[in-house]
């Protein structure tokens, strides 16, 4: 068994869930040990990630920072309703071919249609979205974002090709990865996604961290803010996230909220400081006019006495 199969993806030096740990936050990315396990057995097995969890806990980052850790290209395919596999895998450069169709015609090429149709379909007319790209560079990161925004036939699609990552191009013939990319697939759980592609996957939810590494987190991003900043607005996010919201803030509207107040010379959060600035953290006309029915004032003297 060669070192590259016995350790899948690693890189070299990192031998334990611990050591990515540490390499994932030299990178600035704070993850628990749940979190560094499962990159670990996802790279060292060679198997897809899958994460699932709410909006804004970093799933995304997940797969951003795993690429600049690996010195690796990020392709990343945000699904949305009604993608379908050739906005994923590929397209023909239409505007290229038709000057190539009259170059040739004017060359006088056109006498031989079946050559000029093979010229018209060469590799270097064809436009790799994200699934082909990452068939084709190696070694690469393939994000896959929000695959519960897409449907059930794009989903069969994807588990097709993390099968055995092939793809057919009829024009060109069968595209095989030398060696199979990273694969980073998540879901925000708008609504479930089949059990067949979850098998196909390390599968990690992604829960909201706790007051401490939030506290962390926020601190590493914007590190311009006092420390008292951080970990009142941290402290709040996390109150807030126990009221009745149509959206409750993840980590990145933590991380915004406090750039914002930072933005603005605070150094402290009070009520009034909160309700001016509640669209740094709540990005719904309902979500904000049941916060400003609270009393803020207590919330955040709460938040101290916490702190």
């Amino acid at each position: 068994m060669s070192a590259h199969t016995s350790r899948g993806l690693l890189p070299p030096g990192v031998d334990t869930p611990g050591v990515l740990q540490a390499v994932l936050a030299a990178h600035d990315y704070l993850a628990d040990p749940g979190l560094a396990t499962a990159c670990y057995l996802a790279l060292r097995l060679h198997r897809p990630l899958f994460l699932e969890g709410e909006a804004g806990v970093g799933k995304t980052e997940v797969g951003k920072t795993l690429a600049v850790m690996l010195d690796a290209p990020l392709l990343r395919l945000q699904c949305y309703e009604g993608i379908d596999a050739s906005q994923a895998l590929y397209d023909w450069d239409f505007p290229r071919q038709l000057l190539h169709l009259r170059a040739a015609e004017a060359a006088g090429a056109a006498d031989d249609p079946t050559a000029l149709e093979q010229s018209l379909y060469d590799r270097r007319f064809l436009i790799a979205r994200p699934l082909l790209a990452a068939l084709e560079i190696t070694p690469s990161v393939l994000l896959v974002d929000e695959i519960d925004r897409a449907d059930d036939e794009f989903e069969a699609f994807l588990l097709e090709v993390l099968s055995d990552f092939t793809v057919s191009v009829p024009e060109l013939g069968t595209v095989r990865a030398e060696v199979p990319p990273v694969v980073v697939v998540t879901s925000n759980r708008t609504r479930e996604v089949h059990d067949a592609l979850k098998r196909r996957c390390y599968y990690h939810w992604l829960d909201h961290p706790d007051f401490e590494r939030e506290a962390a987190i926020v601190q590493l991003r914007q590190p311009a803010a006092a420390r008292r900043l951080v970990e009142q607005v941290t402290g709040a996010v996390q109150a807030l996230r126990g009221e009745d919201l149509l959206k409750p803030p993840g980590v990145a509207e933590t991380i915004d909220w406090t750039e914002a107040l930072v933005a603005l010379g605070a150094d402290a959060l009070d009520a009034d400081l909160a309700t001016a600035t509640l669209g740094s953290v709540l990005k719904y006309r309902e979500d904000q006019e049941r916060v400003r029915q609270l009393d803020l004032g207590a919330l955040l003297r709460e938040t101290v006495g916490r702190v």
